[in-house]
């Protein structure tokens, strides 16, 4: 390999959100990487910092050719430049736009479980969460095809929050299934806003389908939110890139965005995303090399010393999503023991409601001894829990 994905990071004491635990503890639970970002970009922030001078900034046609040249080299997926907005972050631009297309008691679609920030954005805003649960059967997750239908029609859902591809479970869902929302979506006037920061992260030559490239007959109502947050870790970049193909829709958001003060970069934002994006290929693909080694190592720990725990998890994303529920249905309660009694720290599936309380969510883009020493934790903590 040409880049370091073996040395571990002493992010302790850093202002790390992830890292401000005891000393004791291994945190495998927020989704960010434990490894060093490409030094690629590490080079753009050195040469923007060497200016030493820093006054207002806007995203050009450098920024978004950038993005435009990623989707369409990494993903075959093409992005027009002046479909794109640039925002602070995807968190920031979901919340924006679900106060820009609702209103105070309209309902936002979901499907869960799914990312817990989804809630955050809508219940804050005076939104009600309308779930599109999805089907858990035989280890696999399926969508509810009849009951997104009649929530769609529900005269109150306004907007569909889709997470693609799908945190926590890892699925990609396929182009049909992609397509087949969008036109239900557009059938009955709900706006689909597609969160799509794992997309890149997503193995065994598995592609995703990009929500902004669906039949252009379909695109009226479309939203995609890309980042390079989660693929490179850097998600105090606070940049992202909202991408609109239909003109209209596109002004909308943009007057939001704006008078949400959530479309000037920082300093850092825009010469750090474009080198992600033109030259962070190579980088990338051997950290999916090394994400794809730590998913057979736990999986093959798993299976051989924790009968009762079933990986579920699809190809996409670093985050593995594990069924314990032929140990607990209250997986806060078993989140919290491994945390007490082995100081391993992962994220309680209730908290991406759905099954959740039968799940536990693992973070596995870390050096590999700090995989085995984790997946240590969690075996001696699940048979200790399983013998009270």
């Amino acid at each position: 390999m040409n880049y370091d994905f073996t040395t571990v990071i002493n992010r302790r004491h850093t202002d790390s959100v992830k890292w401000n635990v005891k000393d004791s503890e291994l945190p495998m639970s927020i989704a960010d990487m434990d490894f060093k970002t490409a030094p690629e970009i590490v080079l753009a922030m050195h040469e923007k910092l060497e200016l030493g001078a820093f006054g207002d900034e806007e995203a050009g046609a450098d920024y978004f050719n950038a993005v435009s040249h990623w989707y369409q080299l990494e993903h075959g997926a093409k992005a027009e430049p002046n479909w794109m907005i640039f925002a602070t972050g995807v968190v920031p631009a979901i919340s924006s736009i679900v106060r820009r297309v609702s209103h105070i008691g309209d309902n936002v679609l979901v499907q869960e479980p799914v990312y817990n920030i989804f809630y955050n954005s809508i219940e804050n805003n005076g939104r009600h969460v309308l779930s599109n649960e999805l089907i858990y059967s035989n280890g696999k997750y399926e969508i509810n095809w009849q009951d997104l239908e009649e929530r769609l029609a529900n005269p109150l859902t306004a907007l569909m929050i889709f997470c693609n591809p799908h945190n926590p479970t890892g699925i990609v869902w396929r182009k049909s299934e992609v397509e087949r929302i969008a036109s239900l979506c557009q059938e009955n006037n709900v706006i689909l806003l597609s969160d799509e920061s794992h997309g890149d992260l997503v193995r065994n030559n598995v592609k995703y389908t990009p929500a902004f490239s669906v039949a252009k007959t379909l695109r009226s109502n479309v939203i995609s939110l890309v980042s390079p947050s989660k693929t490179f870790n850097v998600a105090t970049l606070h940049a992202a890139t909202v991408i609109i193909p239909d003109n209209n829709l596109h002004d909308i958001i943009n007057r939001g965005l704006n008078s949400d003060e959530l479309a000037e970069p920082n300093l850092l934002a825009i010469p750090a995303t474009i080198a992600a994006y033109t030259e962070g290929f190579n980088w990338l693909h051997e950290l999916l090399a090394v994400i794809d080694n730590n998913f057979a190592y736990v999986e093959k720990k798993i299976t051989s010393q924790l009968e009762n725990v079933k990986i579920v998890s699809g190809p996409a994303t670093y985050l593995m999503w594990l069924d314990v529920s032929k140990i607990t249905h209250d997986s806060y309660r078993l989140a919290a023991y491994l945390r007490k009694e082995t100081g391993l720290i992962v994220s309680a599936g209730s908290i991406y409601r759905g099954n959740g309380n039968e799940f536990l969510r693992i973070n596995l883009a870390s050096p590999k001894s700090m995989v085995e020493d984790g997946i240590s934790r969690l075996i001696t903590g699940i048979e200790k829990y399983s013998k009270k």
